[in-house]
């Protein structure tokens, strides 16, 4: 099956690429990808950690989430801004 395709204003085929997971193990929740997202794909959550002892220091710990992923529009808009690089892409089928 083809996959989405568009073209630009100069008339060059483009195929978009559209968000499929966030390495939330890199990322530090600094909310730059949250603020640019055109399409409220994104959302900032708590981070879970596997031991909860008193004594840590990771205070409020967030961590970005896809809310909405099939919202994306494959504009690459929030790996742009990641300091982290933790968003993974692929091209989507065509719908018939």
């Amino acid at each position: 099956m083809p996959n989405i395709t568009g073209l630009t204003l100069g008339g060059i085929s483009w195929t978009p690429e559209f968000v499929t997971a966030i390495n939330q193990d890199d990322c530090i929740g600094c909310g730059r990808c949250y603020k640019v997202c055109p399409r409220d794909v994104l959302d900032l959550i708590e981070k879970v950690t596997d031991d909860d002892d008193e004594g840590d220091d990771d205070g409020d710990a967030s961590v970005m989430t896809l809310k909405n992923a099939k919202d994306c529009i494959g504009c690459g808009a929030c790996n742009r801004v990641c300091p982290k690089k933790c968003y993974s892409y692929a091209p989507s089928p065509a719908l018939a």
